[in-house]
């Protein structure tokens, strides 16, 4: 007959092998359940022109959209396009409501232990955009004003830390710029590509000022996994390296942004 000690000890080495076998099986997991779907779901906002919009069909499009696709068509499935918004949108990836996120989201350490991430697939910098008549003219006169930045972003947090400003987030940029034209908000906060698409289609009279690397730096936008998927991100970052290589990636940067922003 088997002694205590001893079934404590085949017990606690099923347990073991049973969560080893878990752990692989779960890495593999999200590449196998993609391709036996057909189909990967992709996060964005939806909000934040020219990387996902709604156009005049309610679709969603821009930059990130048609990056999602490219990438979807060389894993061979199709994409399914999720909105939502970005202040939650890493918790809905570890709830398992979508297989990654593409929404412009910068790499940062805080993110790195939650997620894991494919990229940079693109890098932008700060920029902090006023009025063409604002008494604002450089960061040393950003304090004791009203800025406006995208709720939950890096240049949320960046706004906040400071510590001399009063924070006002949004969903969205065309709500920000409105908000910018009445005078509700002094100056706004984020990645300058948008910024500067934007006010050249609105023609809204603004300056932008840039803040030096040391404060502001040019940062790279990763594609957010859930931990522990390696097959999914060696797929995924193989295809995005395929699309650099082939001429795809410049075609949809000029095509949303007009210039390559790799």
């Amino acid at each position: 007959m088997l002694t205590t000690k001893l079934k404590q000890l085949i017990a606690a080495s099923t347990v073991a092998a049973a969560a080893l076998f878990c752990t692989s099986a779960v890495q593999a997991d999200d590449l196998a359940s993609v391709q036996d779907s057909k189909e990967i779901r992709i996060a964005m906002s939806g909000q934040y022109s020219p990387f996902s919009f709604a156009n005049e069909q309610n679709q969603i499009v821009g930059f990130d959209a048609s990056i999602s696709e490219a990438l979807a068509e060389r894993l061979g499935v199709k994409v399914k396009i999720i909105t939502t918004p970005f202040d939650g949108i890493i918790a809905g990836l570890l709830a398992k409501k979508y297989d990654a996120i593409i929404a412009s989201m910068t790499i940062t350490p805080e993110r790195q232990r939650a997620v894991d991430f494919v990229g940079p697939y693109y890098h932008a910098g700060r920029t902090i955009v006023v009025k063409d008549d604002s008494s604002i003219t450089g960061l040393d006169d950003l304090k004791d004003v009203v800025v406006g930045v995208t709720l939950g972003d890096a240049h949320d947090k960046w706004a906040r830390a400071r510590g001399n400003l009063k924070v006002r987030a949004y969903k969205g940029l065309p709500e920000m710029l409105v908000d910018l034209d009445a005078g509700r908000i002094d100056a706004i906060v984020m990645d300058s590509v948008p910024v500067l698409v934007a006010v050249k289609e609105t023609g809204q009279k603004v300056r932008i000022i840039t803040p030096p690397q040391s404060d502001g730096g040019i940062e790279g936008m990763g594609i957010a996994l859930r931990k522990n998927n390696p097959e999914l991100k060696a797929a995924l970052q193989g295809a995005l390296a395929d699309m650099l290589a082939d001429g795809t990636y410049e075609k949809i940067s000029m095509q949303w942004i007009g210039k390559d922003i790799r």
